[in-house]
């Protein structure tokens, strides 16, 4: 990363990802604007030191005047609940899909250098693994679909109106900051959450479902370079390792480990639409941005029980509305069993 200083608009600053990446940034010399609607994110992850605008990025209209000479985006606002898509399309739906048209269309109209989009996973669906960025995506569900639209606008916006872009594809992220008494999403912190308060975690299905998960440090040092490296434009990039994928069962296990509660899991049924094996090659990010590991799965688990510990377990929130409510919706949800 050179010198140069920018202003930089990021979304969801209250969220996981979006409070990480504008303390750094912000400690980098930038001037870092932040938004956020609350909805997914803490009050207390917001960094003190940049300018903060409660709003939804839904709203255009309020969105138009913030963006005014901006000079990057990174949009890393998502309701990113891929399993209670299927049950709450709308909801999850909008706050993807149209909240990033809403925040590409107000950053084409301010003419910003980049916009750096968080994408997921979730676009490749149930293909053959690991997943490249070569591969067309095959989204199963509302969720993945929702984020894949966006890319596709984003792409459209962008070439039309020659400004760069840069579409990150982020593994399963965990660490401090994270929501954690969110029922519906973060499986990591749904278990610690849980355990610290004497429960057994829940797994649907068998629990032999793969996936990779990435601390938020070794995430960062992704998005960081995605700023302004040139070479990066134009680029769809999947991060976080693809050494270490592990089944849900050994996620359980890991957990218990950290928390010392030691309870059997209690195994409910599939949810649908549930991709079995979701694991994304690296290759990519190692080449253009020196990818690697340096904090792996346990170290990461173990980092965000102590976050959880040290802020105080808390109740599940049933902050989203079930939209579809039948045979297949998860009695653990309708019941708010987590």
């Amino acid at each position: 990363m050179n010198n140069n200083r920018y202003k930089i608009l990021v979304t969801g600053v209250a969220g996981f990802l979006g409070s990480h990446l504008s303390e750094k940034l912000s400690a980098l010399g930038h001037t870092v604007i932040g938004i956020d609607n609350m909805i997914g994110g803490y009050e207390d992850n917001i960094p003190k030191e940049i300018e903060f605008h409660k709003i939804d990025c839904c709203d255009y209209k309020k969105i138009k005047p913030i963006m005014k000479g901006v000079d990057i985006v990174y949009h890393c606002a998502a309701t990113a609940h891929e399993g209670l898509s299927v049950f709450s399309p709308y909801e999850i739906t909008k706050n993807n899909y149209l909240a990033s048209v809403a925040i590409f269309s107000a950053a084409v109209n301010e003419k910003v250098k980049r916009i750096i989009f968080c994408s997921s996973m979730a676009r490749y669906g149930s293909q053959d693994y690991p997943f490249t960025e070569e591969m067309s995506p095959k989204p199963v569900d509302p969720y993945a679909i929702s984020k894949v639209a966006s890319e596709q606008v984003l792409i459209n916006l962008c070439e039309l109106n020659k400004i760069e872009w840069v579409i990150a594809v982020p593994h399963n992220i965990i660490g401090p900051r994270q929501k954690y008494d969110d029922p519906f999403r973060n499986v990591v912190s749904i278990m610690i959450n849980r355990m610290l308060q004497g429960k057994a975690p829940i797994i649907y299905g068998d629990g032999q479902q793969t996936r990779c998960f990435s601390y938020i440090d070794d995430c960062l040092s992704c998005m960081l370079p995605m700023l302004n490296q040139k070479s990066l434009n134009k680029q769809i990039i999947n991060i976080g390792p693809d050494e270490e994928f592990v089944t849900i069962n050994k996620v359980a296990e890991l957990c218990s480990n950290v928390t010392g509660i030691n309870l059997p899991p209690i195994y409910r049924k599939d949810r649908p639409q549930e991709v079995k094996h979701a694991i994304c090659s690296s290759n990519k990010a190692r080449k253009l941005l020196n990818y690697k590991t340096r904090v792996g799965l346990e170290e990461g688990i173990k980092k965000t029980f102590e976050y959880i510990k040290k802020r105080g377990v808390k109740p599940f929130e049933y902050h989203i509305n079930l939209e579809i409510n039948n045979d297949l919706t998860p009695d653990t949800w309708t019941k708010k069993e987590i």
